[in-house]
């Protein structure tokens, strides 16, 4: 029905254009009023009736002769999906989701590389874009109240292999998006496309374990209506942040970050999906003191998400002084900025490389988890005084410049896939479940149902080793490891360790609160001697001299080992010097 109401659409238009063109260049005279209703009639017949009788007669061979049913399930709300492929695959699948609502999907868009018939639907469902405009669908759907839950295929996926296959299943899992095809649907003829089974695409493929899923109803009483910055508002987990904080529906939104060009995408992305969301871009550096102190005097943000950082091990183990500006003094102007100017709390994004820190990159993050942790103990007893709250990440599957996009560009020129040592092992999680655990930890803080002084980790199960992600990659595009690509070994780089940890040997682990979350109680150190250390620091980063920096660094991470020790006790206790080399 959908067809012919096309149809009789497109009939109207052309008649009426010829008509209009008639009457304009003055040759009306020869033709009966009648012609073009004649016309408007033979046009509507002979295009809408084969399409009609086709369809019918194999209604009839099916014994499906009825209208299209709306998809509802008796078991509850039908899936909201957006249906992926081929023009073909996509009516096929689209008519069987009328004939079988039981199937438990209820379309609500379609991508796919159609060309000219962008903005066109397909069965009444629009056309929203291309294969490689997921995220933007996505956002502008949920700017709108119809968030997709369900990536669907139509057809055969294996039709798509390689790089493709894996990055647009990477892409919707970021997103949050199952991701489900059918079995066998290709091969089935029209009588039997009933017996139809779909299957998912687990995420646990990757991450060894289901997703974690945190309870949201906290969430939203603690953003909405409230001023809301976040820092490093470009990049992955900043970006994810900004987009969940927007549907939200904050007060304002302070998008701060010192890439003029992420800043201007997030910007962009968020006037095209919340145009009537106030916000502010602010092209800023963390390490910018006093240009950070400006902005906080001038928009007194409440909630600040702190996600700025340099991130990469090996470019911080080459550059520190760089990463000890941003990582350390960055993270401290910040925090300063949130106690001067009355912010309500700060929620930090740490990483599992600072505990135990064997590279300068998880070094300078437990130097900023140290200085969070001494500020929210200093306001105990205060109720007035902001929280600042550490949240500790494993590696986040697809965001910029890490392991998954790696894996997807080496699969894209067909290989080898390079891994750095067979026994590497890593904590990996979703960019939504470590944005769900930042925005839990700052609605949660502000509720008070939180000690102070704590930092808070997501259960990510078991280490997984990176040789097997590899391994499911290839699989996941279709292929086989070392037969159609190789895994090609190259050896650990500066910095790197073997294993990561989530707790610190000396931190003492503590139930949480947060179903699925852990708290750890690190040994903390006086706020005089971090701001003190962290002066000379911020001095010798400046100068660019990297060997005071890592002595200043290490000194005040044995400092901190040794804080227990009686003060007669510590000063028979030698020197401490940790030396990074090679991932020794």
């Amino acid at each position: 029905m959908a067809d012919l109401v096309a149809i009789i659409e497109a009939a109207t238009v052309a008649i009426v254009a010829f008509v209009i063109g008639l009457v304009v260049t003055g040759q009306t005279g020869w033709m009966p009023r009648s012609i073009p209703i004649i016309m408007w009639f033979l046009l509507v017949v002979l295009l809408g009736a084969p399409r009609m009788l086709w369809r019918l007669t194999g209604s009839f061979l099916r014994g499906t002769v009825k209208p299209p049913v709306p998809s509802y399930s008796a078991t509850g709300a039908p899936r909201p999906a957006l249906i992926i492929g081929a023009g073909d695959d996509i009516d096929a699948m689209l008519r069987h989701l009328e004939a079988h609502p039981e199937s438990g999907f209820r379309p609500i868009g379609v991508l796919g590389d159609l060309g000219i018939h962008r903005r066109a639907r397909i069965r009444g469902v629009p056309i929203l874009g291309g294969y490689g405009e997921l995220a933007k669908v996505v956002d502008r759907l949920e700017s709108s109240g119809r968030r997709p839950e369900c990536l669907l295929f139509a057809g055969d996926p294996e039709r798509l292999r390689g790089a493709a296959m894996v990055g647009i299943i990477a892409g919707a899992q970021q997103l949050g998006l199952a991701v489900a095809y059918p079995v066998g649907f290709a091969t089935l003829d029209q009588r039997r496309r009933s017996e139809i089974d779909f299957r998912y695409f687990d995420i646990a493929d990757l991450l060894g374990r289901p997703q974690k899923q945190l309870d949201g109803t906290a969430v939203s009483a603690a953003v909405a209506g409230r001023r809301v910055m976040v820092t490093g508002a470009g990049g992955t987990i900043g970006r994810e942040l900004v987009r969940q904080i927007a549907a939200l529906k904050p007060a304002e939104l302070l998008l701060l970050d010192a890439s003029e060009l992420a800043l201007y995408e997030v910007d962009i992305e968020m006037r095209e999906n919340f145009p009537d969301l106030p916000r502010q871009s602010l092209l800023c550096s963390i390490r910018q003191r006093q240009q950070v102190m400006r902005i906080f005097e001038r928009h007194r943000p409440e909630l600040v998400y702190h996600a700025a950082a340099l991130k990469h091990v090996p470019l911080v183990e080459a550059n520190l002084s760089a990463g000890m500006l941003t990582n350390v003094v960055g993270t401290r102007n910040v925090a300063d900025a949130v106690r001067r100017f009355g912010a309500r709390a700060m929620v930090q994004v740490s990483t599992d490389k600072a505990v135990n820190p064997v590279g300068f990159m998880g070094v300078t993050k437990r130097l900023g988890e140290l200085y969070c942790q001494a500020l929210d103990l200093a306001g105990a007893g205060r109720g007035d005084a902001p929280r600042f709250m550490t949240v500790r990440f494993g590696n986040v599957l697809g965001s910029s410049g890490s392991l998954i996009p790696l894996f997807q560009r080496q699969l894209s020129r067909g290989g080898p896939l390079t891994v750095t040592h067979p026994d590497m092992c890593r904590f990996f999680m979703t960019v939504h479940e470590a944005v769900q655990l930042v925005l839990h930890s700052s609605a949660r803080g502000m509720g008070g149902e939180l000690e102070r002084g704590r930092i808070y980790v997501l259960d990510m199960g078991k280490p997984v080793k990176i040789i097997d992600v590899a391994h499911r990659m290839i699989r996941m595009a279709g292929l086989e490891p070392d037969i159609d690509v190789a895994i090609e070994i190259v050896g650990l780089r500066p910095g790197e360790k073997l294993y990561e940890e989530l707790f610190d040997k000396d931190e003492e682990q503590l139930p949480s609160t947060m179903p699925g979350v852990f708290e750890a109680m690190p040994d903390a150190l006086p706020i005089s001697l971090l701001a003190s250390t962290f002066d000379a620091i911020e001095t010798a980063a400046i100068a660019g001299d990297d060997a005071t920096c890592g002595t200043l660094a290490r000194d005040l991470l044995a400092d901190n080992v040794i804080t227990n020790v009686p003060a007669a006790e510590r000063e028979q206790i030698p020197a401490i010097r940790l030396v990074s080399a090679g991932g020794q």
